[in-house]
C-alpha cells in the first residue's frame, strides 16, 4: 500500500484512557438493559439466536449479560479482568459449540455486543462529557481490537471442542460397532445402538471382511454401511438391500479381481443387528478359506469347505488320513494328480470339460483320476468316498494356503 494511504494507528492518551474508564463505570449499573437491547438484536439479526432464543432464552440471556459484564470490567481494570474475559469468552464458544449453533452466528453475536458497548460509551461521554468526545477516536482502534481478540478466543475455544465432539462421537460409535461385531451388546441396548450408528435395528444385514491389498479400497455398496478396523482386517456391517448377500459378494468379487493380494469374506444374509455377531463369525472363517493370493468367497458357496475350516484340526487328520499316499509322492506328481481331480471335481465330474481347461486328452484325464482312486482307496463313483474327498482336498488347500 503506498505510504500516503497508509493511516497513522491513533495513540491511546492518559486522557483518553480516563475518559473510557468514567463512561464505562456507569455501564455496569446498566447492564440488565443492555443485556435486553443486545438479546433483542441477536434475536432480530442472527436466525441461530432466534432458534436458541425460543428454545432456552433464560441460558441465551445468562450468556449474554455474563459477557457483558467481563467485558465492562475489562475496559476499567484491564490488568486483572482480561483473563476472566477471556476465560468468559472461550466458555461460551466451547458451550455454543456442543449446542450446534453454527460458529459465524456467535462470532456476529460477539461483534454486535462489542458495537452495542461501544455505542453505549458514545451515548455516555456525549451525555455528560461532550468536550471529552473527540478523545474516543483514540479508542476505537482499542475497542476494535479488544473485540477481535475476544472473537478468536471465541474461535479458538469453538474449533477445540468441534474436534473434541467429533472425536468422542467417532469413538462412541466404534465402541458401538465394536460391540455388535463381537456380540456384546445386549438386546435391551439394540435400539440405542441402531439409533447411534443410523441403522434399522431389525433389517437385513451382511458382515464383509476385508484384508491384504495397496490400502484395502472401499468395498461398494450400501453407502450406510458402517465400518471397523479390527485384527483381521477391516469388518463392516453392511445393510442388503436383497434376501441374500450374493450381490455385495458379485461387487466385492468385482474389487478383488480388479486388486491384487485384496482378500474379501463375506456372511450370509442375517436378520437383525442381533446376529451381526454371528455374522462376524461366519464371515472370519469365508475369509479363512480365501486364497492368500487374493479374491471373494461368500460363505454360502462355500459351505463344505467352511466346516473344514471352522475345524482345522479334524481339516488336517482328514486330509492326511484320505490323501496321505497321494501327498506322499514327489511334488510334481503329487501337484499333477491332486489338480486333475480338483479340476475334475469342479467340472461337475466331466472329464471332457477338465480335459479342455488342463489342456490335454479326456483319456489323460481319466487315467490321472484312476490312479488317484488306487493311491487313495477310494471310488469317485461312491457318493460317500467322493464327499469325502472333497473335503479332503479343501482341508489340504487351507492348509497349503
Amino acid at each position: 500500500m503506498p505510504a500516503h494511504l497508509v493511516r497513522p494507528k491513533p495513540v491511546t492518551t492518559p486522557a483518553a484512557v480516563g475518559v473510557l474508564r468514567r463512561a464505562a463505570l456507569p455501564l455496569l449499573d446498566r447492564l440488565p438493559a443492555l443485556t435486553d437491547r443486545l438479546v433483542a438484536e441477536m434475536g432480530e439479526r442472527e436466525p441461530a439466536y432466534r432458534v436458541a432464543l425460543e428454545t432456552d432464552p433464560g441460558q441465551v440471556r445468562r450468556e449474554v449479560q455474563r459477557s457483558l459484564r467481563h467485558s465492562v470490567g475489562s475496559l476499567l481494570d484491564p490488568v486483572r479482568s482480561r483473563a476472566a474475559a477471556r476465560a468468559c469468552s472461550a466458555r461460551i464458544g466451547a458451550e455454543r459449540a456442543a449446542d450446534g449453533l453454527p460458529l459465524d452466528a456467535v462470532l456476529h453475536a460477539f461483534r454486535l455486543g462489542g458495537a452495542l458497548i461501544w455505542q453505549a460509551l458514545v451515548d455516555e461521554v456525549s451525555a455528560q462529557r461532550p468536550e471529552d468526545a473527540h478523545l474516543l477516536v483514540h479508542l476505537a482502534a482499542d475497542v476494535r481490537n479488544f473485540v477481535d481478540d475476544h472473537c478468536t478466543c471465541v474461535a479458538d475455544a469453538y474449533r477445540q471442542a468441534e474436534r473434541e465432539l467429533a472425536w468422542r462421537r467417532d469413538n462412541r460409535r466404534r465402541l458401538v460397532a465394536a460391540a455388535l461385531l463381537d456380540g456384546a451388546t445386549r438386546i435391551a441396548d439394540l435400539p440405542l445402538a441402531a439409533a447411534e450408528l443410523g441403522l434399522a435395528e431389525r433389517g437385513r444385514y451382511a458382515v464383509v471382511l476385508v484384508a491384504g491389498g495397496p490400502g484395502a479400497p472401499p468395498v461398494p455398496g450400501e453407502p450406510r454401511a458402517v465400518w471397523h478396523p479390527g485384527p483381521d482386517g477391516r469388518r463392516g456391517i453392511v445393510p442388503l438391500a436383497e434376501p441374500t448377500s450374493a450381490p455385495l459378494a458379485a461387487a466385492c468379487r468385482a474389487l478383488t479381481d480388479r486388486t491384487p493380494g485384496l482378500r474379501i469374506g463375506v456372511s450370509p444374509a442375517v436378520d437383525g443387528l442381533a446376529a451381526v455377531g454371528a455374522a462376524r463369525r461366519l464371515a472370519e472363517t469365508a475369509l479363512r478359506i480365501c486364497p492368500r493370493t487374493g479374491g471373494t468367497v461368500l460363505l454360502d458357496d462355500e459351505l463344505p469347505a467352511a466346516l473344514v475350516a471352522a475345524a482345522p484340526g479334524l481339516g488336517r487328520l482328514l486330509a492326511d488320513r484320505v490323501l496321505g499316499p497321494l501327498l506322499a509322492l514327489p511334488p510334481a506328481d503329487r501337484d499333477l494328480l491332486l489338480d486333475t481331480l480338483t479340476v475334475w471335481l469342479d467340472c461337475d465330474g466331466s472329464a471332457q470339460r477338465a480335459a479342455n481347461r488342463l489342456y490335454c486328452h479326456r483319456n489323460t484325464v481319466l487315467n490321472r483320476l484312476r490312479r488317484c482312486e488306487q493311491l487313495t482307496g477310494r471310488g469317485l463313483a461312491r457318493p460317500a468316498d467322493l464327499v469325502e474327498l472333497g473335503l479332503a482336498l479343501s482341508a489340504y488347500r487351507l492348509r497349503r494356503d
